[in-house]
């Protein structure tokens, strides 16, 4: 079994529910109208971008720790701000469970990030592609919200940096 590191869970669940006021941040500053826009060269729309967060989310805690609770898939072309927020809080929610049981607990010894890919123990490891996956998108949302006109608002891209206010 993974030797549980009690200080060191409760950090990367608290570091991860907070990457996930990040998203739920970005879904209240996004107006509804660059919601579905079709970028340019056939990127995804910021809908599918969040669509896979989730998904990826699922995937993650349908490999890794299958007992937990595990959330039920967004569709990228039904996808609205109102739904997305409920199912990334959702998942957010078995990651965080599924981050305590392998660190805290030591009830979970292999991050499974794909089907395909080789496991990893858990460790910083885990919370560091979790947390890099999260960025990464948020990232490509920001930039494709900027590039189709609808800028994020000064207030909503500092808040993102500034996570000691966040939840």
């Amino acid at each position: 079994m993974t030797r549980p590191n009690f200080e060191l869970g409760h950090s990367a669940v608290l570091l991860f529910q907070k990457s996930d006021s990040v998203n739920q941040l970005l879904i209240d500053h996004l107006g509804p109208t660059v919601w579905e826009v079709k970028p340019p060269g056939g990127s995804r729309t910021i809908a599918a971008i969040f669509t896979h967060m989730h998904n990826v989310r699922c995937k993650w805690i349908r490999l890794t720790a299958p007992r937990l609770n595990i959330p039920s898939q967004l569709n990228r072309s039904t996808c609205t701000p109102p739904k997305a927020k409920t199912a990334l809080a959702v998942s957010a929610a078995s990651c965080a469970e599924m981050l305590a049981e392998a660190l805290i607990e030591g009830r979970i010894e292999t991050f499974h990030r794909d089907a395909l890919a080789k496991p990893w123990p858990v460790g910083l490891e885990m919370l560091a592609y979790m947390l890099a996956h999260e960025a990464h998108h948020r990232g490509q949302i920001c930039m494709l919200a900027r590039q189709l006109g609808h800028p994020l608002p000064p207030k909503a891209t500092s808040t993102m940096w500034n996570w000691e206010k966040l939840a």
